[in-house]
């Protein structure tokens, strides 16, 4: 019974023992295989990236750029470079100077005045005569003042005149005055759209 007991014991300890021995050679040879795919892997990768790689083959030049692009030499300018020192011209300071002096182009006026080149200023001759635009002759104040207002109304400035030599007295309604027969034409005309029919009196001064 125990012999039995014993030997069980026994395949049962070899069993194990040969499972452990089995099972660590698998470890082993499982570590090794990674290895082995390890290198080969890194190996394929060097080989890939040597291969990809351009190589220059010997006696082969790489071509050089075009004779238009290569830089032009400029030409240093003879003129340039050749630096010639010119004598300033000698001054003698016992000659006179020539040329015209500063200011001696310039007329004077006072020479021409003198010489009947150039006359003087005439005094401004003013006129004797004056014009003035008359628009109406009444007998009575009050008329001449109502036509004074109606003109004034219509932006025409008037002026009274009173006379009376050799008969009653009459009041004049009167525009001015002018220095010449020209200047009453646009009065005149504005007159006339108005329904008013203007007389051009000529007055002396004297």
């Amino acid at each position: 019974m125990k012999s039995s007991r014993y030997q069980n014991t026994v395949s049962q300890t070899r069993q194990s023992s040969a499972l452990s021995s089995s099972q660590s050679g698998g470890i082993i040879m499982g570590v090794v295989i990674g290895l082995l795919v390890g290198v080969g892997l890194a190996l394929l990768v060097a080989w890939y990236l040597t291969r990809s790689q351009p190589q220059e083959k010997p006696g082969i030049r790489a071509p050089s750029a075009p004779s238009f692009m290569k830089p032009v030499p400029q030409k240093a300018d003879k003129e340039e470079e050749e630096e010639t020192s010119v004598a300033p011209p000698k001054v003698d300071l016992n000659r006179p100077l020539q040329g015209k002096g500063v200011g001696s182009g310039a007329p004077d006026p006072i020479a021409e005045i003198a010489t009947g080149k150039i006359s003087e200023p005439k005094p401004e001759i003013k006129p004797d005569t004056q014009f003035y635009v008359q628009t109406g002759v009444f007998n009575q104040r009050a008329d001449a003042d109502a036509q004074k207002a109606t003109l004034a109304m219509q932006g025409i400035q008037t002026q009274l005149s009173e006379s009376s030599v050799d008969g009653p007295t009459v009041w004049r309604v009167r525009i001015g005055p002018f220095t010449s027969i020209e200047d009453t034409a646009s009065t005149r005309s504005k007159l006339t759209i108005i329904g008013i029919k203007p007389t051009v009196i000529r007055v002396n001064k004297s």
